[in-house]
């Protein structure tokens, strides 16, 4: 890692420590849950936590831009820029399930340099940078190394995430894994780069749902693509496969576009 990309790390790591402060005080506190206009589900957390993730990068790379679920984008072609969703998973924020996460990356240009998967109340944090690997609680993690989609576990936050379409698709591949299991937004990536499942398969996400995804899931061995196994940049359509390594990635593609 270079010396700018160590700073720019730092502020990532304070960005998830501030996430994990506002989070923690906020949650299972009954909060107030609106929708937006897409009828995603917001509460004053999101907004409180993106805020104050802004005007750190702000304070500490007024050059960069940003881009966050909350807040809209603020990239205006400029070559660094970071990715926010302060939190990921809030309908599990907002009922008391603590498998929600803070997701924050750097983009270098088109690229995720480093990508950070926070998850506050549970006290697990994934951090990935580019050539440096990706380490579960500064240890370093590596994912499974099965390629037998018979005995792979597979994993989905939720079916209303797939239209008809997609969902005929995501069949030909889940129905031939060992056992599914719906839930855990961002922290399914988390438990692929440790080792803990195999292949997660979704759609209807955003870029900042998945690029932070990226410099996690590489460094510890898995591979992260569209459904077509193109790299997942700011232009990526909505759907997301992930898996422990490339030989069970191409068996899952090839189940994905039968």
């Amino acid at each position: 890692m270079n010396a700018s990309l160590d700073d720019c790390l730092k502020t990532a790591l304070d960005a998830a420590d501030i996430a994990r402060e506002i989070t923690g005080r906020h949650f299972r506190t009954r909060l107030a849950v609106d929708n937006k206009q897409d009828q995603s589900p917001v509460t004053i957390a999101d907004r409180e936590t993106e805020e104050a993730i802004r005007a750190l990068i702000r304070s500490r790379h007024p050059g960069h831009g940003i881009f966050g679920e909350e807040g809209g984008n603020q990239i205006q072609e400029k070559h660094w820029h970071w990715i926010i969703d302060p939190i990921d998973g809030t309908r599990s924020f907002a009922s008391g399930r603590p498998t929600f996460g803070t997701l924050i990356a750097l983009m270098d240009a088109r690229k995720p340099a480093l990508g950070v998967i926070d998850h506050g109340i549970l006290d697990e944090r994934w951090v990935g940078t580019t050539g440096s690997g990706t380490t579960l609680n500064e240890r370093p993690c590596a994912t499974r190394r099965e390629t037998r989609i018979g005995h792979c576990s597979i994993y989905a936050t939720s079916p209303d995430m797939f239209d008809e379409e997609s969902m005929i698709r995501f069949r030909e591949l889940a129905d031939r894994c060992q056992y599914r299991v719906w839930g855990g937004d961002c922290y399914c990536y988390g438990l692929l780069a440790a080792g803990y499942t195999d292949i997660v398969c979704e759609a209807d996400l955003y870029p900042y749902d998945y690029l932070p995804l990226v410099p996690v899931v590489e460094g510890a061995g898995g591979i992260i693509t569209d459904w077509d196994g193109n790299a997942l940049t700011l232009d990526s359509g909505d759907k997301v496969l992930a898996t422990a390594n490339e030989k069970l990635h191409l068996a899952a593609l090839a189940l994905l576009n039968r």
